[in-house]
């Protein structure tokens, strides 16, 4: 897409704006290639009262204009008003010219929660919030409603903040087949998987140096969340090595969730579960993504809906008090009838956590290398398949509990955790909304240390720390010392200890 900005601002915000209507397009110079590209041009100018913006955006032998106009108050600074005149302009303009008026308007940002949040927390209320949303953001009336209430739902979680507080993830990046759809460092190859027991030892050690820092800091673990991958593709006596580990270096009865992603029905067995159990496992993850054949076949799922079946009735026979359950709107081959048939199925099972994803487009992906065009705004029956799990999901007593978004997702739609009340996927959340540090270990782990200071504007100091990206890379790595001196700098330069 050729993209003119006269003026300054992130020309990053206004791509992702862009690719609300034209998913899949490029910007700079491969753009410039394409005769038939879209054209957008963005001006705007500062006035004493306020930004106007004006946008022209040329598509297919069409035009279409737009000007608005955001003023200066006590909330908006000039940058802001700048970003959000230039935001409602192309948004009027691109909407004009494709006859599309996009779900969540100008937001498009990773966590739409979090503007809620902030409305939230400078005094308006509820119905000002979702009001406020749809006025100044140009959200929809109803998703304006479920930010609100996944903003109100996740402070409830969070609480009081303490920044002694941390949670931990442990990465286990190997899965039996690669789904179509994935872009998750995982690894399927039988020369990859062959490394499990060597990555296994090098990441108990990195376990220990990790836990041994938290305890210097003083630090309470609140919650574990070993993910992939998919965890559970480890044996059992592995699991057990991994799960014994763990407890050896703090009290899990003391935590408030300790989740392992098991995820595959096709690796799940009573044996492993039983493990999980033994060692204090408080939540376990049984994803199916959808319950039709056809559409498992054609993502490459390698599970049939028999199989997840078996698996969910294994979970839960497991005595594991928490079950979450995958499910993605928007798959290829997917309907509202035959997503709603599985959304009834799953509700049917009654799971503690439903979490509703919305098939997201990733460059990596397999699926994306079939040529097949893939990309769509409107996103067909998916917009309809998710309001019939949000609404249905509610009716039956699920509370939406966290969000987030990403880019290139069919229809520009959300991803939301549903649970039943007490049963929230707490991690999720202390993940999602930055209130603590989350330590990581393990091949392409991130860990994120976060000085949490809702006094300045809500905005936490951000520091990441990466592992090597894959398995070989990583079992060659000796950086963990180095990590923990950096953690332990963080903690005593913010005054956190």
């Amino acid at each position: 897409m050729k993209l003119t900005i006269d003026g300054k601002i992130n020309p990053y915000y206004v791509q992702t704006l862009c690719m609300i209507f034209f998913p899949g397009e490029k910007f700079g110079a491969q753009a410039m290639e394409e005769p038939d590209s879209p054209e957008l041009t963005l001006t705007f100018k500062k006035k004493k009262e306020g930004v106007e913006a004006f946008v022209t955006v040329a598509y297919a032998g069409k035009t279409a204009e737009a000007v608005r106009f955001a003023e200066y108050n006590a909330t908006r600074d000039p940058d802001k008003a700048v970003k959000m005149a230039s935001g409602a302009a192309v948004i009027a303009a691109c909407g004009e010219l494709l006859g599309y008026r996009p779900s969540w308007g100008m937001l498009t940002g990773v966590r739409p929660s979090k503007v809620a949040t902030e409305l939230l927390q400078s005094g308006l209320g509820k119905t000002k919030t979702k009001k406020a949303l749809s006025a100044d953001y140009l959200v929809i009336p109803k998703k304006a409603a479920l930010a609100t209430d996944v903003a109100l739902n996740e402070q409830k979680i969070i609480g009081q903040v303490d920044p002694r507080d941390c949670s931990v993830y442990i990465s286990i990046p190997f899965c039996p087949t690669r789904c179509a759809y994935c872009s998750f460092v995982s690894y399927t190859s039988s020369k990859l998987l062959s490394l499990i027991p060597e990555y296994l030892t090098h990441l108990l050690l990195d376990l220990q140096k990790t836990f041994a820092t938290i305890k210097r800091l003083g630090l309470k673990v609140k919650t574990v969340y070993i993910g992939g991958g998919t965890p559970t593709i480890l044996t059992a006596e592995q699991l057990r090595l991994l799960l014994s580990e763990i407890s050896r270096q703090i009290d899990v009865s003391a935590l408030e969730e300790f989740t392992l992603e098991s995820g595959r029905p096709d690796t799940i067995t009573a044996e492993k579960f039983a493990v999980a159990k033994e060692y204090g496992v408080t939540r376990v993850c049984v994803n199916p993504q959808s319950l039709c054949e056809e559409v498992l076949s054609r993502i490459g799922r390698c599970h049939s809906v028999e199989e997840f079946f078996r698996a969910f009735e294994v979970a839960r026979e497991s005595g594991i008090p928490n079950i979450n359950t995958d499910l993605i709107v928007g798959l290829p081959g997917d309907t509202f009838k035959t997503f709603s048939a599985t959304f009834d199925k799953i509700l049917s099972l009654s799971p503690e956590n439903i979490t509703v994803h919305t098939f997201c487009i990733k460059k990596a992906a397999e699926i994306v290398k079939t040529g097949n065009s893939i990309y769509s705004f409107r996103g067909g029956d998916a917009g309809k398949c998710v309001d019939y799990s949000q609404l249905k999901a509610q009716q039956e007593g699920y509370l939406p509990y966290y969000m987030y978004r990403q880019k290139n997702t069919v229809g520009n739609l959300e991803n939301v955790g549903f649970a039943k009340e007490g049963t929230e996927g707490r991690y999720n959340v202390y993940m999602m909304e930055e209130v603590h540090s989350i330590f990581a270990c393990g091949a392409g782990a991130v860990a994120k240390l976060v000085d949490y200071n809702p006094l300045i504007g809500g905005k936490p100091i951000i520091e990441r720390l990466f592992y090597p990206k894959y398995p070989y890379e990583y079992l060659k790595d000796d950086s963990t010392d180095e990590k923990n001196a950096a953690i332990e700098r963080f903690y005593t330069e913010h005054g956190l200890i």
